[in-house]
């Protein structure tokens, strides 16, 4: 495939590289002259293990060539990868003068052509990038998206020191694709590459390399805390660590990675304050381990504020307890939910199958006489009675039970969802909300 790769640093000059290997028909094109003369030299302008063998075969099979020319490159490819730098500002917002820049002289260039071309970044950038890019092509060519050329998200997975190996071996291909024949189009190129490849929305794509880079961030910091506070108690943090990146079943998994409603129970929020409050005994800052039951609360407050958003005085809450399938009331953010709107003057009916006051003992039971001794009053047997009566129902845990619950809706109805009772969201209508989604 005849690929032009815009911006000839790191991410550019190794996917050029591992392309051209791989047969396809490269030009880089960048503004920098020195870095077009080294490329075209048969060497790399960056230092990564490996990358000036490939440069120097790709250039001396003519798979491989070097430009400043934009018109050029265009013309003589069928897609355009977009690789340059989308630094931060002061503020922290990301710079993007540089990919709509080259979106506009995309523009200029497909203006006097006539071939389809699809345009590509594969830079780390906000959602909303890609169409605001392919707005300025259109404008600019005075061609149509869709019709005359396309366009796609594409983020890379590359590491300093280990990029070729993991250009040849991601965890996943990804593209975000305007229309069907851009994706096509582009899927094409990773035709070779042995990686499950997967074809989503633009801006889930867009999300994806800030969604992987900051949990990593969250990986290192929380090793680092962890590390700290076990120096001071003389464990060995290593050790420990090998034994916690020993379960793959909850700790290192998809598990507890699914946006949804605040964390509650006996144990999570018990065990995040004993480990705050230890290492504030020892007059040592953890700024993460700090900051989780001050998010998790802020998130509590958030399902609250939209709830009274929506006006609505008559509730019904599908779900009390902090699980689905469990009758734990302990620290239940659902139960601070009630609280709350209780005490704004609402009118709640409560429904949970697992929940049967008669039934409470031991801890449950002192929870609930300690933080609402009057949810006996709000308690109801029926689902549907409750649905029948109620302007808003939230869902409050997981239960399947609810989803045939919910089809007793009459329409005019409002559905705040705290935890994605549907996983296809085509089965919802406008009267429908997810707290996150």
């Amino acid at each position: 495939m005849k690929t032009a790769i815009f911006g000839l640093g790191y991410v550019g000059c190794v996917s050029a590289a591992c392309f051209a290997s791989e047969g396809h028909q490269v030009i880089g094109v960048d503004i920098n002259e020195d870095k077009v003369k080294i490329i075209n030299s048969g060497k790399s302008p960056i230092v990564e293990p490996g990358l000036d063998d490939k440069i120097h075969t790709a250039v001396n099979g003519n798979l491989l060539r070097a430009s400043s020319d934009f018109y050029q490159a265009v013309k003589n490819s069928d897609i355009s990868l977009i690789c340059v730098g989308t630094p931060s500002q002061k503020n922290g917002a990301v710079l993007l003068d540089f990919i709509y820049k080259v979106a506009e002289e995309i523009g200029k260039a497909l203006k006097q052509t006539e071939r389809y071309h699809v345009f590509v970044i594969r830079s780390t950038v906000p959602p909303g990038t890609l169409d605001n890019s392919l707005k300025i092509i259109a404008e600019v060519s005075g061609k149509e998206v869709g019709k005359d050329f396309g366009g796609c998200s594409n983020p890379e997975f590359l590491r300093e020191g280990s990029a070729l190996k993991d250009f040849y071996a991601p965890p996943y291909t990804v593209i975000g694709e305007y229309d069907e024949r851009s994706g096509s189009t582009l899927a094409q190129l990773y035709i070779s590459i042995d990686a499950p490849l997967i074809r989503t929305d633009v801006k889930v794509s867009e999300m994806v390399k800030y969604a992987n880079n900051v949990f990593h961030a969250v990986k290192v910091a929380f090793g680092n805390e962890m590390g700290t506070i076990c120096k001071n108690y003389g464990v060995d943090s290593h050790k420990l660590m090998e034994i916690f990146c020993m379960d793959d079943k909850l700790n290192l998994s998809p598990y507890y990675l699914k946006p949804g409603f605040s964390f509650g129970g006996s144990c999570l929020p018990k065990d995040v304050r004993a480990l705050a409050y230890q290492a504030k005994s020892m007059d040592l800052d953890l700024p993460l381990i700090s900051s989780l039951m001050p998010s998790n609360q802020e998130h509590t407050h958030r399902a609250v504020d939209m709830v009274l958003s929506h006006g609505k005085k008559s509730i019904g809450i599908l779900g009390l307890s902090f699980k689905g399938n469990t009758d734990d009331l302990r620290e239940s953010p659902m139960v601070d939910v009630v609280e709350t709107l209780i005490g704004k003057g609402y009118h709640i009916r409560i429904y949970d199958r697992n929940v049967q006051l008669a039934k409470l003992f031991g801890a449950n039971k002192e929870y609930i006489n300690q933080k609402i001794p009057h949810i006996s009053n709000l308690m109801v047997d029926d689902a549907a009675d409750l649905v029948k009566n109620s302007e808003l129902i939230i869902i409050g845990n997981r239960n399947e039970e609810f989803i045939d619950v919910l089809k007793q809706l009459n329409g005019s109805q409002s559905v705040l969802d705290f935890v994605r009772i549907f996983k296809d969201l085509n089965n919802t209508n406008n009267n429908y909300e997810g707290i996150c989604w």
